[in-house]
């Protein structure tokens, strides 16, 4: 390499700190793969021998074991053929990488199946993060190139009618599991080819999970029951990643089995396990830019299914508005869920998403809607340790001159911290009984007296 192509390649690694200072990048280094030339091989071979027809249904779990039995069948015939030695170990890891990629998510396929990863960070070809127990870790796993995470992309992308190119560079999307995807490529990805997966376990969360984590406690699981029995509607608040989808998914669980739901979704990752559920999901433009289906289309559409329950996974903008209209006009008992840091945060967030709906409406009239539609906020946290928790139970009391009155029922209060640095602590009562108790009388359920006593 000349000394002119040497400094253009310094130049072009050159980085600003956040001082100022220029500091070098720290490249990763890439691995080459000592069997890249074989498993091309094998890859051409699959294609000549297996029919593209038989990749339509590998959802099935017969026709999967099928698929893996004949590519582990081409792989052995191949190496078999092969002058060099492979160990017994070499062999198996060709194998496994040749079926992830062929019928399965490339690299990160082991990750999609680890159960103690929780969410998977591809950040391009050489950098693959994962969370477990709450903390942030780098992954050994890596790809060949910017094209083979895009291959990983668009398998996950065009079996749900999504694409994703440079005139529409991002995309969110859902695995057969359930598990959400967001995916974000060049120009917009520096980086390369970004994909992030937050995964959800394969069988539902159930409130004994919740206990057990130390998410909630009996007694809560106890009253949010009452809650969604005595029909309140519900708001669950909380930042990004603080588990708010899975507590709705185990608050929807104490919907009576003989209620009509329609859920409401961007990327459908709801797991409700009553029988009579409608499932409805939005879908983005088409290449053209037309035939978008909004979340507040969703929302207004839902409205005229007769549904007893409208569970919405999440409000984002201008369908507020519309789900505050359907909790004031007889469809009780909803949930739902938003961005918030705290109680008194999420009503300030509903505001903004009303006005986002583009209805000049005074201030004062979307505050009457909100106190009138919202019975209570359930704030889900997640704590400095990892750790996912309820950290408030606050019931919208009405209306005081301009300003909403809130009352926490529960809060967290937080100890310390143990010898392994998580964080002890639980939620206790307040002391102060929700106004809403006669809904509780009304609807037949008695609660604990003490359940209020801190």
């Amino acid at each position: 390499m000349s000394l002119l192509e040497r400094l253009q390649k310094e130049k072009d690694t050159e980085v600003i700190d956040n001082k100022g200072q220029k500091s070098k990048k720290v490249q990763a280094v890439q691995r080459e793969d000592p069997f890249a030339a074989i498993k091309s091989k094998i890859h051409n071979k699959i294609i000549e021998e297996i029919k593209t027809e038989s990749f339509k249904n590998i959802d099935e779990v017969e026709e999967q074991e099928k698929l893996e039995k004949e590519i582990t069948a081409i792989v052995e015939t191949i190496l078999n053929e092969e002058n060099t030695y492979i160990s017994k170990n070499d062999r198996q890891k060709i194998i496994s990488e040749v079926i992830d990629d062929t019928i399965g998510f490339g690299p990160i396929n082991p990750l999609i199946h680890d159960p103690a990863v929780s969410e998977i960070m591809v950040n391009g070809p050489e950098q693959v993060y994962v969370e477990k127990k709450g903390k942030l870790v780098l992954s050994d796993v890596t790809f060949k190139d910017e094209q083979h995470v895009m291959r990983v992309i668009e398998k996950i992308v065009a079996p749900l009618g999504r694409r994703i190119d440079e005139s529409s560079p991002m995309v969110d999307a859902r695995l057969p599991n359930g598990s959400r995807v967001n995916a974000v490529i060049p120009p917009l990805a520096l980086n390369g080819p970004t994909i992030t997966i937050r995964k959800f376990s394969e069988k539902p969360y159930t409130v004994k999970d919740l206990i057990n984590f130390g998410s909630m406690t009996p007694n809560i699981a106890m009253f949010l029951k009452a809650c969604v029995e005595a029909r309140l509607n519900i708001v669950v608040s909380g930042g990004t990643g603080s588990g708010k989808t899975t507590t709705l998914n185990v608050i929807s669980s104490f919907i009576p089995e003989d209620e009509r739901i329609v859920t409401v979704e961007d990327a459908a990752e709801l797991q409700l396990r009553q029988e009579h559920v409608v499932r409805l999901e939005t879908r983005p433009p088409n290449i053209e830019g037309k035939g978008a289906i909004t979340i507040r289309d969703l929302v207004r559409n839902c409205l005229r299914m007769r549904p007893d329950r409208i569970v919405v996974g999440e409000v984002r903008s201008g369908e507020a508005l519309d789900m505050l209209q359907a909790m004031n006009t007889g469809h009780d008992g909803s949930l739902t869920t938003g961005h918030a840091n705290t109680p008194r945060d999420m009503l300030s967030r509903l505001e903004t998403m009303v006005l986002m709906a583009g209805m000049e409406l005074p201030v004062k009239a979307i505050r009457e809607q909100i106190a009138s539609a919202v019975d209570v906020i359930v704030q889900q946290s997640r704590l400095k340790d990892g750790s996912r928790k309820i950290t408030h139970i606050t019931e919208v009391v009405g209306m005081e001159g301009e300003v909403i009155t809130l009352q926490d029922i529960f809060v967290f209060k937080q100890y310390g911290k143990d010898e392994k640095g998580r964080i002890s602590g639980e939620i206790v009562p307040t002391g102060i009984k929700p106004k809403f108790m006669e809904k509780f009388e009304g609807a037949g359920i008695a609660l604990p007296s003490d359940i209020f006593i801190p």
